[in-house]
């Protein structure tokens, strides 16, 4: 009975053993295939607005050569800047998700007029909508209540959500914002869009830091995959909640809810990122 019970404790030992390993394994055969398609899609991301702008600095180079038309010149320059402010915009959200992830990332408090926000973050992405046929609305209440937080950081959530809605809707398609006051003094946006949408799997791909629905190099539309978990970082440091429904075919329905400004607090972690730093709350 001794002889059996060894056996079998044993035996027990090296199945966990076995399975230790073999999860071991499949984790870091994971991690190195995450790690892979993230440094492709990120060569890709920084290599082809650098290529835009050596190559139309080239031909502006050669204006000697070739006598280019005013206009011409102004198109290059359009595209140059076009393809650098991609190339800074890479490079920040890669900046700010390790600034997230190390715990480095503060932001500082204050009174923020939110529709003023809203507002500017819609005026900036107009004429995008325009440029793909698609029709960028607002309903916002007319006396929205303050909230506490970083005016430029809020701008960054919603400029990058409703960006994203345009970016995933076909032509002839809407993105509508809708902001309210809440029962206990807080605000809600909603931003909801009539595009391609995504399954339940794909919401929590989109939402993890370097994940993308279509990671391939020859996928539909640019991104580097930081995006959406930025944003829910961001909203979460303002003591705030970012929730996604979607459906494929159905469009896409982001809410963020933001607490009173007489009552924000920070989480201690954000989007699975790690600890960040409180949000100093300031009077």
């Amino acid at each position: 009975m001794r002889d059996y019970s060894a056996v079998l404790a044993e035996s027990v030992l090296r199945h966990r053993a076995w399975f230790a390993e073999h999860s071991a394994r499949i984790e870091t055969e994971l991690a190195s295939k995450v790690k892979s398609e993230f440094i492709g899609n990120m060569s890709h991301e920084l290599r082809t607005p650098l290529n835009t702008i050596i190559g139309f600095a080239k031909l502006l180079g050669e204006q000697q050569k070739r006598r280019h038309q005013d206009a011409q010149i102004v198109e290059y320059a359009d595209l140059i800047r076009d393809a650098a402010t991609h190339l800074l915009a890479a490079i920040n959200d890669i900046l700010d998700i390790s600034k997230l992830q190390s715990g480095r990332y503060t932001v500082d408090t204050t009174e923020v007029d939110l529709d003023e926000v809203l507002q500017l973050s819609l005026a900036g992405l107009r004429s995008a909508a325009i440029a793909r046929g698609i029709l960028l609305e607002s309903k916002l209440d007319a006396a929205l209540p303050s909230v506490r937080g970083d005016a430029g950081k809020l701008r960054q959530v919603f400029s990058n959500l409703i960006s994203n809605s345009i970016k995933f809707t076909p032509a002839g398609g809407s993105v509508t914002v809708l902001a309210q006051a809440l029962e206990d003094g807080g605000v809600g946006v909603r931003i909801c869009d009539t595009g391609v949408g995504m399954t339940k799997e794909e919401v929590a791909l989109a939402l993890t830091p370097f994940g993308q629905v279509d990671a391939g190099l020859s996928r539909w539309q640019e991104g580097a995959g930081l995006g959406l978990p930025i944003a829910k970082a961001l909203v979460q440091l303002h003591g705030g909640r970012l929730e996604i429904n979607s459906a494929k075919s159905m469009g896409t329905e982001v809410l963020i809810t933001l607490p009173s400004r007489l009552r924000v607090t920070a989480t201690p972690t954000a989007a699975g990122l790690g600890p960040v730093a409180a949000a100093p709350q300031s009077g």
